[in-house]
């Protein structure tokens, strides 16, 4: 049977009177159906397209004018940095001389001499020691006493027959110049003074014959003379004309040179406007850092004599000989003094082979490893000669003396301990604290003592060999006899 439904008129409308709050008669759908969602499918934009998005042909323009400033830019940016870097002020390495950059060695020939043998001769033995020299690091050897004195008048072509013959020195020179080592003549010992004693017609005569024979000699192969400013020839005159001799062999790379020992504190006054030292007359000056004597000098002369000569290391390039005798202990801190001070040094042969001073090394357990290396007799040489070679500051920079007075503080304050010395080494940022405590008692340093410095370094080397590693100024406490060098930190953190 069907079914008839008939529909509610009301169905679908809001009366009045239904639902009051609802106003009008207008119909309002029971279910809202949802919009239709349509899957979105991406696809490339074709070359119109994109360049419709670009704005047209025009972009193309604007791009490659966008790039080209952009480059030009970078090229702006790029030589701004190139003339900061140009114009920035820098440290300006100073061109040496090889009697700047060169360690020389004094040796007698006669100190070879065998009595008890003729077979090899004591220049000889001097052309063997050559490769031990060169493994040194010397560049140049100063011969003593290679002229007879006995001869009258004096011969400067001829050396003496008991050191050996002329062929013999020929093939020294060829030798050394073969390890790279220079030699010069020693004529301090000489007396040429009755050379020039017979008035002007002989002063004449000798003097050119003495410039005969150096010219002789730099024909060999000689690279230079040392003479004594006590010798009659150190006048005005005489050096110019051997000046002259000098320039003549000389060249860019094997330069002749005339040097001088300095007996005195200051060297005589010369007639002449030239410049004595590091000028046209005189390229070097050597002076002694201990004055000879005729007896052992004591621990305190040494000092005193020390202390002198660090006080007028300023100045010219200086050469430096230890002079006088040294006493045993402090013949390592010497040959550290000597090895840093601003100048060339000469090392006597042997002096670089130190003894070991039993009482004076630290034997602690924490330094026995060390001991196999300071049982080294060349350990120490070795050391000096590289860290000079290494570092600027060692070689050519800058030298400050540094004076204790009352600053320093013995482990005993009523004695009356020799105070230690010191002095800085600078280039640039680098810097160099080189300490010496010469006497028999332990200093420790006073915190006050020199507040610009840094507070700390690292040890570089020390005469005894037993220090290494970081430390600070505040707890050194520097031993009897013993030489520090330290590279100093550029900020205060040890």
């Amino acid at each position: 049977m069907p079914l008839h439904v008939e529909g509610d008129p009301g169905y679908g409308t809001t009366p009045g009177g239904r639902f009051p709050f609802l106003d009008g008669s207008e119909a309002v759908p029971l279910l809202i159906p949802e919009p239709e969602v349509h899957q979105y499918i991406w696809k490339p934009l074709s070359k119109e397209e994109l360049e419709k998005c670009a704005g047209g042909p025009g972009w193309k323009k604007f791009r490659s004018r966008l790039v080209l400033v952009f480059w030009i830019s970078w090229l702006i940016m790029l030589g701004t940095a190139v003339a900061i870097i140009i114009q920035t002020p820098r440290a300006v390495y100073p061109s040496l001389h090889w009697w700047q950059r060169d360690v020389f060695f004094h040796l007698q020939p006669a100190l070879f001499m065998d009595v008890d043998s003729t077979e090899t001769s004591s220049i000889s033995k001097v052309s063997e020691q050559l490769p031990y020299l060169k493994s040194l690091g010397v560049g140049a050897v100063i011969l003593e006493g290679l002229f007879p004195h006995d001869d009258s008048p004096l011969n400067l072509t001829e050396i003496d027959q008991q050191l050996g013959t002329l062929p013999q020195f020929k093939r020294l020179i060829k030798e050394s110049h073969k390890a790279g080592v220079k030699i010069m003549l020693d004529l301090c010992a000489l007396d040429l003074s009755e050379q020039q004693s017979n008035g002007t017609e002989h002063w004449y005569h000798t003097s050119g014959h003495i410039q005969d024979s150096l010219r002789y000699w730099l024909e060999q192969g000689v690279s230079g003379f040392a003479i004594c400013d006590t010798d009659a020839v150190f006048t005005a005159k005489t050096l110019m004309e051997w000046s002259v001799l000098m320039q003549e062999f000389s060249s860019q790379d094997d330069e002749r040179i005339l040097m001088v020992w300095q007996t005195e504190n200051t060297l005589p006054t010369l007639n002449t406007s030239n410049l004595v030292v590091n000028g046209s007359l005189v390229e070097l000056v050597t002076k002694s850092l201990i004055p000879p004597s005729h007896h052992p000098l004591s621990v305190s002369e040494v000092a005193q004599s020390m202390e002198a000569s660090l006080q007028i290391a300023q100045g010219d390039w200086l050469s430096w000989t230890v002079g006088g005798d040294v006493p045993c202990e402090l013949q390592r801190a010497i040959l550290v003094l000597i090895m840093t001070l601003p100048g060339t040094p000469i090392i006597k042969f042997g002096d670089e082979v130190n003894p070991i001073q039993d009482g004076t090394l630290n034997t602690s357990a924490a330094n026995q490893q060390y001991l196999g290396q300071l049982k080294q007799p060349l350990a120490l040489f070795h050391s000096l000669r590289q860290s000079r070679a290494r570092e600027e500051a060692l070689q050519f920079g800058s030298f400050s003396f540094l004076p204790f007075n009352a600053t320093m503080s013995s482990s005993n304050p009523n004695s009356t301990a020799i105070p230690p010395l010191a002095f800085l080494r600078s280039w640039g940022c680098v810097h160099f604290l080189v300490m010496f405590n010469l006497g028999f008692e332990p200093h420790t340093l006073d915190p006050d003592w020199a507040p610009s410095l840094p507070k700390g370094g690292v040890f570089l080397t020390s005469s005894g060999l037993d220090r290494l590693g970081p430390v600070s100024l505040r707890s050194i406490v520097l031993q009897p006899h013993e030489a520090i060098v330290i590279k100093l930190f550029e900020s205060d953190n040890v």
